[in-house]
């Protein structure tokens, strides 16, 4: 349970605290679960608002909240590596502005994309109905973080140092992916079938987002996981979103 504990502490702002060494390496396999709880959070806002509010109401004060229990964490990685993947010219470029923690014009653009679209695609399953909304924000943030440990398992780090490099080089493969597939089994609990081609657009997300990061600094990064966390939630939202527009939840 140490390790599930090092998630919490390492992927909300929640006020968790432990006495206990916390290995985030340890931790890592444990991302997906944390992650359906996440989901659940902002899938339980949105529908508990939805008698309330309208539905695009209540899928902004759910994104927001999301934002507020993780602290923008993967919104900074997908912020950066806009910045300096789009930004940057060469290899050393690139690798600088990771670094920077500041952002430009690309990463803010990227962060109010994710944002909205997010929102966007929420907003829809709202519509639909306050179940679906919290079986779809479960299996995004869940599959989502699933992909980012996938980018761990079928790639390898830019540089030797970092994050990434340190979660690579402590990390359990076996763990890892039985952190994925019990990510997708949750997801499969609550949306059934859909986690079928659920499942191939978070592959389709992760090896997209590998071969850009080999081609641009040879390998990934901590920002390139946060990255890919978001790219795979928005995939997942806006699939799930069109899919319930045309088929029910089995439960």
């Amino acid at each position: 349970m140490t390790g599930l504990v090092g998630a919490v502490i390492f992927l909300t702002r929640l006020p968790v605290r432990t006495r206990r060494h916390l290995d985030t390496a340890r931790s890592v396999p444990w991302f997906p679960f944390v992650g359906a709880f996440i989901g659940g959070a902002v899938g339980g806002i949105a529908a508990l608002l939805q008698p309330w509010a309208s539905p695009a109401v209540a899928a902004g004060v759910a994104i927001a909240s999301g934002l507020l229990v993780t602290g923008c964490f993967h919104e900074d990685g997908l912020g950066d590596v806009a910045d300096a993947y789009v930004g940057g010219w060469t290899r050393e470029d690139r690798l600088r502005i990771l670094k920077d923690s500041r952002h430009g014009t690309y990463g803010v653009a990227a962060i109010v994309m994710s944002v909205v679209l997010r929102v966007v695609a929420l907003t829809a399953l709202v519509e639909v109905g306050p179940k679906v909304a919290v079986a779809a924000a479960v299996g995004a943030h869940s599959m989502a973080r699933a992909g980012a440990l996938g980018v761990m398992l079928v790639g390898q780090p830019a540089v030797g140092e970092g994050l990434g490099a340190d979660y690579v080089a402590r990390m359990r493969r076996g763990n890892a992916a039985l952190g994925i597939a019990v990510g997708t089994t949750i997801s499969a609990l609550l949306i059934g079938w859909w986690i079928a081609p659920v499942v191939v657009i978070t592959i389709l997300v992760v090896g997209a987002m590998r071969r850009w990061t080999d081609r641009k600094i040879g390998g990934f990064s901590g920002d390139l996981l946060g990255a890919t966390e978001q790219v795979a939630e928005i995939a997942v939202l806006v699939l799930v979103s069109v899919l319930a527009r045309h088929h029910s939840l089995w439960w």
